[in-house]
């Protein structure tokens, strides 16, 4: 699976959500162990960590996501909605990637941290286009079931216990 100049998009708040969060067994991941992983397994170069909002008592997370080798990116929000909406990324990932193939940049394959079924349509497009390297499900029960029909080549799960056993902090 490993390709030279591999990008993965990470939802942050999915991941999160996906982990530490869970009802059941929640775990927490090694960020450093995370990058390093996404790099010797997928051959991923550049790993772009995208979050809903700037939180100033969060700074310490964001200081440890660049630290761990992510390029951070926040969603842009006006600062009086901050707190109140759903840092909803998917759309700032999508065009993250649009952007690069409309400015031709050269890259292997898309990888993908997320359970969610609203990128389904944007993966579908890049199997299409042969650059669509997985998805990353953080919790197998909150992947959606959308990404079922694309075949287990396309995905994998991050719970998994070799994996986590790789990434868990």
């Amino acid at each position: 699976m490993k390709q030279d100049k591999n990008l993965a998009f990470i939802d942050g708040q999915n991941l999160y959500m996906g982990t530490a969060k869970r009802e059941r067994d929640p775990w927490r991941i090694d960020l450093r162990r995370f990058r390093v992983y996404l790099e010797q397994k997928y051959g991923v170069v550049k790993a772009f960590y995208f979050l809903g909002y700037v939180q100033e008592e969060r700074q310490d997370l964001y200081e440890e996501i660049q630290s761990a080798g992510f390029v951070l990116i926040f969603r842009e929000h006006n600062a009086a909605m901050a707190g109140k909406k759903k840092g909803n990324v998917d759309s700032d990932i999508i065009f993250n990637v649009m952007k690069k193939l409309y400015k031709h940049e050269v890259f292997g394959k898309i990888f993908l941290v997320s359970g969610d079924g609203d990128y389904k349509m944007f993966v579908d497009f890049l199997v299409e286009e042969g650059i669509f390297g997985k998805v990353l499900f953080p919790n197998r029960q909150y992947a959606s079931s959308l990404y079922k029909k694309l075949g287990s080549e396309y995905f994998d799960y991050l719970e998994s216990p070799a994996v986590r056993k790789k990434i868990g902090g």
